[in-house]
């Protein structure tokens, strides 16, 4: 029992008793309360400090018996981190008995090996991709640019000695550098789409549908714009009596454009043969919101992810193009909004389709 001067001054003399009785005051019960309080506190200091003294002394032989635990060595090591698709991080540790050894050998620069490893799994790299890059000796962390994203590579450390061998010191592990490229795995369907003209009038959301919404929010963009004219769109537009009438052939090109008359008589032999090239643009809108929200593209509403996430992908023909994208919350208290706003041009169109391409003379 170990309690303060000032509280055991308010317990009686019977109570006093009793603390020094499991104390082990001697003579306690002749003493008067004064001098119980005196021997009981005498005796809880005395008794503090041969706990104290027996917890160090427990420490010190705990300590004791640990003995000197020896510090790890160092060791020599290279670490290989990507960055992005053009530049690598890589950092490094020699330690001294590596050091020593590279300098016996004859180590004239330090040196890092960067070779490309994509699809080998024993320890070998791809013939003629290995890479040497000469760094300062005393530094330990270097930045270098990548060969050729989307890629495995490897990073050996070493010294270049002075007779033009070569004394290794460490490999890193195998990286993965990543693509510049976008990545090829989506979620989404993609839209088909056509080179063809578009329908003169519009679907009803009604006839649109899930499978033809992306088609329903470009007519819905451009459909202000349509009676204009441009580009591609013109070109394919023209029926047959104003191509004839403006002497173009099936692939765009006027009849004497080649010098030649459709005989193909000319300086050199005739030949005969089809052509033909297929090239257009999409456009992707995306982006996030709560998954509650009710998210519309100009009046249509589009779906969104559980996440909250959407991406639609839609034509991107000639012309000008609106976007406007709305986020209502579930309550519709709250509003978020963005217009997104496109045009693209095509100032040159010589391109028919595999079904539309003709034998011609040359």
């Amino acid at each position: 029992m170990n309690q303060s001067l000032s509280s055991l001054a308010r317990l009686t003399l019977r109570q006093l008793r009793r603390v020094a009785s499991d104390l082990g005051v001697a003579l306690y019960s002749r003493k008067s309360k004064d001098e119980l309080l005196d021997a009981i506190s005498t005796k809880q200091e005395f008794s503090a400090g041969e706990k104290r003294i027996e917890t160090a002394i427990s420490l010190a032989e705990m300590e004791a018996g640990f003995g000197n635990t020896p510090l790890p060595l160092p060791e020599t090591r290279v670490v290989f981190l990507p960055r992005d698709p053009q530049w690598a991080y890589v950092f490094w540790e020699i330690a001294a008995d590596s050091r020593r050894s590279a300098e016996a050998a004859g180590a004239r620069q330090l040196c890092l090996r960067v070779s490309d490893v994509t699809g080998l799994h024993d320890g070998s790299s791809h013939p003629h991709t290995l890479q040497e890059v000469v760094v300062d000796a005393g530094t330990s962390e270097w930045y270098l640019p990548v060969p050729l994203s989307d890629r495995d590579y490897r990073v050996e450390l070493g010294f270049r000695l002075n007779d033009g061998g070569w004394f290794s010191l460490a490999f890193s592990a195998v990286a993965r550098v990543p693509a510049m490229h976008p990545s090829e795995q989506i979620l989404d369907q993609f839209v088909p789409f056509s080179l063809e003209a578009t329908p003169s009038t519009l679907p009803t959301p009604a006839d649109a549908g899930d499978n033809n919404l992306h088609e329903w929010l470009y007519q819905t963009a451009t459909v202000r714009w349509r009676r204009l004219g441009r580009g591609s769109e013109a070109f394919h537009e023209l029926g047959d009596s104003d191509a004839a009438a403006r002497g173009l052939n099936d692939s765009g090109v006027g009849r004497w454009a080649s010098g030649r008359s459709e005989s193909g008589i000319g300086g050199v032999a005739p030949r005969q043969r089809s052509f033909w090239l297929v090239a257009d643009a999409e456009l992707i809108v995306y982006g996030a919101t709560d998954p509650s929200a009710t998210l519309t593209i100009g009046d249509e509403a589009v779906p969104l992810s559980a996440d909250g996430t959407f991406r639609v992908q839609v034509p991107f023909r000639d012309g000008h193009q609106l976007y406007p994208i709305k986020a209502v919350a579930a309550d519709g208290e709250q509003t978020r909004n963005i217009t997104l706003e496109f045009e693209r041009k095509t100032p040159q169109d010589n391109t028919n389709t595999p079904e539309q391409a003709k034998n011609e003379w040359f």
